[in-house]
């Protein structure tokens, strides 16, 4: 039996802020070869679930790893991991070459890659500018380049799509799916609905940082017709409940020996809604 870790492992996280419980004992995995989208309202907790996934932030309880570590006891980060957290992570006065250049060097990585980098994201024509000049739009873009530059195999990108036109929308999209068919890890916030319908391969639906599906598209698809649909439903669902119920996703999912069932919406989202009583 295959015994490789899933490429990113989210078990048992926790975390609060002050006193606001930000992630709340939330466990799933991310595997290779297909585009997860991670959804969730806003405050939901998804870019504070990508943080400690990357070590920026510690939890107060749980672990993550990748590619069966954790961030922090990886040999060589920017080349096996690609992230895009926050737009406009540079420095204003750096060209968008420069500050792909300055990455480079801190991370060991052939000076080939900057301009193929560049090439991908569509800015060699801009590359010699102020990047402080540039849009949200070219400034994603470039953040996107920073991602890849090290060729990781997994990415984890919160709201890349974010100041694009629609057809850096499209170009996003087929990026994200190409990498995913060569094999790569790909997880992405978006509020996006419609497009992570035509992106995503999967979903990790959260809600006030708790687990509330994580199932195929598919499988969202043929149980509630439409992801936007699918979406609504849980999250009203989880307004209404104080406590979710996801299912054997939750729990069962880090047991070696244990198979479940994508196909199965029904078995990862079962939920418990409270009966409402009259004053």
């Amino acid at each position: 039996m295959d015994r490789t870790p899933p490429p990113i492992e989210v078990h048992g996280l926790t975390k609060r802020h002050g006193r606001v419980l930000a992630v709340d004992a939330l466990s799933f995995d991310v595997q290779a070869g297909r585009v997860t989208g991670f959804l969730g309202p806003n405050g939901a907790g998804k870019s504070t679930t990508m943080r400690l996934v990357l070590g920026l932030d510690r939890p107060d309880a749980g672990e993550t790893r990748i590619n069966g570590v954790p961030y922090r006891q990886l040999r060589w980060p920017v080349r096996e991991v690609g992230a895009l957290l926050e737009t406009k992570a540079f420095h204003p006065g750096r060209s968008a070459r420069g500050h792909l250049e300055a990455l480079a060097a801190g991370g060991g990585i052939p000076r080939q890659r900057v301009e193929e980098s560049l090439d991908l994201v569509g800015l060699t024509d801009v590359a010699d500018r102020r990047a402080g000049t540039f849009s949200l739009g070219m400034a994603q873009r470039l953040g996107i380049a920073a991602a890849l530059l090290g060729q990781p195999s997994v990415l984890l990108l919160d709201e890349p799509s974010n100041g694009l036109d629609p057809e850096g929308i499209r170009w996003l999209r087929e990026l994200l799916r190409s990498l995913a068919a060569e094999g790569r890890t790909v997880l992405v916030s978006s509020h996006l609905i419609s497009e992570m319908a035509l992106t995503a391969d999967h979903l990790v639906v959260i809600g006030h940082g708790r687990l509330l599906s994580d199932a195929s598209l598919a499988a969202l698809t043929a149980e509630y017709g439409s992801l936007e649909t699918a979406f609504l439903t849980l999250t009203a669902n989880d307004d209404l409940d104080g406590n979710s119920v996801a299912g054997p996703s939750a729990t069962d999912h880090h047991t070696p020996d244990r198979r479940r069932d994508d196909t199965s919406l029904a078995a990862v989202t079962r939920r418990r809604v409270p009966t409402r009583r009259n004053p």
